[in-house]
């Protein structure tokens, strides 16, 4: 770079107390009467000396300015620093203030605009060759800070050593380290706007962290992963579609199973096993709970710190992108838990990061959660917005996600979430609506959908929030898909019940299709089902042994067979009896007893089923694909249903008996007379059932009943679901 003109010395003094702000008006090339000077900074060192091949060039000692060398340096060829300490020992280094900024005019403008939807390749810790030299890049916004230094062991956590240049007014402070690698551990050490030193702060972009409990980013180089999933690349967007079939198992890494001293699975390992496992169940989606760098194992990763870095628990990010590769090999997409509505408080973290509330709000009845003692984005600052919706971008490019499930959104859309009057701040118009967290998700969906054609979002969303799952051109939020939360919480209130009472309560059953086309649902049974003292789900199921496993059997066939995706968390699929802790691997042993493993077998037979009819799926989102045959029978705890696809395709009749009590002959109307084959029923002796049913078929006559053209006498085993597939 060229030489500016020669620092006063106040400057100069003004280094070792790190209180420069402009450490390349100080350091490095400048010029005195024509001619080069150096000025450095090592305070180890008893002399230094700037080096061009062979030649030493002595600098001198400034005055009142412990560490700070300065002289003159002939040429114009690119020099080094050589140390020498009192005792005589040597190391040498590359100056980095010789050197140019890493951002462009481009970066720049996107930065100080908030409109740079790829901030990752812009901040965070890029290794690089910079003018020749390999070492790694570091950037960062902190609008408000005095200072900002990168500190790490390589440099002895010395924030006077490394002073970052601050970039103009877009409040980003950036510094390329020479020689620095993949692998070095930093902070950074930020003074505040009155002259404070913040606690150290971990990289906000950075892409990867040291092992919990120490909390320092980590350089990661992404760049350059060879994938191998050109062929579903190709094809995901119809694996995402409303007509698809999509069942997700919903996964948390760290105990879907453990290995040997209870050391959790490597992404590697899950590579092999897990897809496999997943593979072998049906199952067309995993969903991982949060992989986004978390300090606190018991947040499950919804306490974020490090929203760009793949947690380490597991294994580097290359071995992340392993993971996901293998699964998209195996035909299996991968949905990731996404965190935007909130971010703790550990002081390495986002709060008060230049010694100002940044990203989220100052005033705490907008920024702070009383629920979960964590900090509110400020969705209405540009740079607050870019970072989020950058970084739901960074995970579908850079690790080819598949989609995003959305936590938490209602906390977001709303803000009086889980608040009292006189604890919130109205929007302009005196409401309760969020209008900046909401323009950020459409904001984020219009991106990703439009960046990454195929995907999906899911939005967690608890209310009746409108068109949640509508395009935003069209008014909505532009989410893929919705939790329906109305439904899990209805139909599980259901089951619980004994079945003798479960008549007076017929409408849990029945009243979720009053509005089940309203959004493109997904049916889920995930973890919050089965946490903080609510049992497992075979717990909760009613009566004897015999009866708790055929009431989830019943309930898992009343599920594949409702309209709406799947979704269901582990260890559900084989009946875990325990509730889930993830501290401990998942009770595969108990998955091996009889009953157990009788569930899983229908949970993967269900899945099969459910792929394999596109009546089952095709319209899962359209009211045409559904219509009631019996609904009413509140008495015999009764329900029955067709399910449509396209023309031509076989229509399904699922009929499913909620009381423990046999309806052996339950004339039902069917769509049309002829040969209905018995394609599942949950009581198969396979599944650990009694085995009744209808010997592998009913014949339907033209005879008329409820509203239907046919009817057959069926036999709808006790607690039981039965799935009839036209021939």
């Amino acid at each position: 770079m060229a030489a500016a003109s020669l620092p006063p010395l106040e400057l100069l003094q003004r280094i070792p107390a790190g209180q420069c702000d402009d450490p390349f008006a100080a350091l490095g090339p400048h010029t005195e009467d024509g001619s080069r000077h150096v000025a450095a900074f090592d305070p180890h060192a008893a002399q230094v000396f700037a080096v061009i091949g062979a030649d030493e060039h002595p600098l001198t000692p400034v005055d009142r300015a412990p560490g700070v060398f300065r002289g003159p340096v002939p040429g114009d060829a690119p020099y080094g620093l050589r140390g020498v300490a009192a005792d005589g020992t040597t190391w040498d280094m590359e100056d980095p203030y010789r050197f140019a900024p890493v951002l462009g005019e481009i970066d720049e403008y996107l930065l100080g605009e908030g409109t740079h939807h790829r901030l990752w390749s812009a901040l965070g810790a890029h290794v690089m060759h910079h003018e020749g030299v390999y070492g790694t890049h570091f950037a960062v916004w902190a609008p408000n800070a005095r200072r900002v230094s990168v500190v790490g062991p390589f440099n002895a956590w010395d924030g006077r050593r490394h002073v970052m240049r601050r970039r103009g007014a877009t409040g980003v402070w950036e510094l390329f380290l020479p020689g620095l690698a993949e692998g070095a551990v930093y902070k950074y050490e930020i003074l505040g706007a009155h002259g404070e030193i913040l606690p150290l702060k971990a990289d906000p972009v950075g892409f990867g962290s040291q092992h919990p409990p120490e909390n320092a980013s980590v350089v990661r180089d992404i760049a350059g992963y060879g994938w191998h999933d050109s062929d579903w690349m190709q094809t995901r967007a119809e694996r995402n579609a409303r007509s698809a079939p999509v069942s997700v198992y919903e996964v948390h890494l760290g105990s879907w199973t453990r290995k040997a001293r209870n050391r959790r699975i490597s992404y590697v390992e899950a590579a092999e096993e897990l897809v496999a496992y997943v593979r072998d169940m049906g199952f067309t989606h995993i969903e991982l709970m949060p992989i986004s760098e978390f300090p606190f194992d018991g947040s499950w990763g919804y306490q974020p710190v490090g929203l760009y870095a793949p947690t380490v628990r597991h294994g580097p990010p290359h071995e992340f992108r392993d993971l996901i590769d293998a699964a998209h090999r195996a035909g299996i997409g991968i949905i990731l838990d996404w965190v935007p509505g909130h971010f703790p408080v550990d002081p390495h973290g986002l709060g008060q990061f230049d010694g100002t509330a940044l990203y989220e709000h100052a005033d705490p009845r907008e920024g702070f959660h009383q629920d979960w003692n964590t900090l509110i984005y400020n969705y209405g600052r540009r740079e607050v917005l870019n970072y989020l919706t950058a970084n739901a971008l960074y995970w579908l490019e850079e690790y080819h996600a598949d989609g995003l499930r959305v936590d938490a959104v209602a906390s977001m859309l709303y803000r009086d979430y889980s608040r009292q009057d006189g604890e919130w701040v109205p929007n302009k118009d005196g409401g309760r609506e969020n209008y900046e967290a909401i323009a950020m998700l459409r904001e984020m969906n219009a991106l990703t959908y439009g960046e990454c054609p195929g995907i999906m979002t899911v939005a967690e969303e608890s209310t009746s929030y409108p068109q949640v799952s509508r395009p935003v051109h069209e008014g909505g939020l532009g989410f893929g898909y919705k939790w329906n939360m109305g439904w899990m919480n209805d139909t599980l209130e259901y089951i619980k019940l004994d079945p003798i009472h479960r008549k007076h309560h017929h409408h849990k059953l029945t009243f979720g299709l009053s509005y089940a086309f309203s959004e493109n649902f997904v049916l889920p049974i995930s973890h919050d089902e089965v946490v903080h003292g609510k049992g497992s789900m075979l717990g909760r199921m009613p009566g004897s042994d015999w009866e708790r496993f055929a009431n989830l059997r019943a309930y898992y066939g009343f599920m594949w067979g409702h309209p709406g995706k799947k979704l269901l968390f582990m260890g559900q699929e084989f009946a875990q009896a325990h509730e889930w802790n993830f501290e401990t691997s998942l009770d595969w042993e108990m998955a091996k007893r009889p009953a157990h493993a009788g569930m899983q077998s229908l949970v993967r037979d269900l899945n099969r089923l459910y792929a394999a009819q596109p009546a089952l799926h095709a319209k899962d989102c359209e009211p045409e694909g559904f219509q009631w045959i019996e609904a009413d029978d509140a008495d015999r705890s009764v329900v029955a249903w067709i399910r449509r696809g396209a023309p031509g395709d076989p229509e399904v009749v699922v009929l499913v008996n909620f009381t423990p009590v046999a309806q052996d002959a339950y004339r039902m109307g069917l769509p049309s007379a002829g040969r209905w084959r018995e394609a599942l029923n949950t009581d198969a002796a396979l599944y650990g059932g009694g085995d009744r049913g209808n010997m592998g078929a009913v014949d339907a006559a033209a005879e008329p009943s409820h509203g239907q053209a046919a009817s057959a006498t069926v036999v709808i085993p006790p607690l039981s679901a039965v799935f009839l597939v036209k021939d």
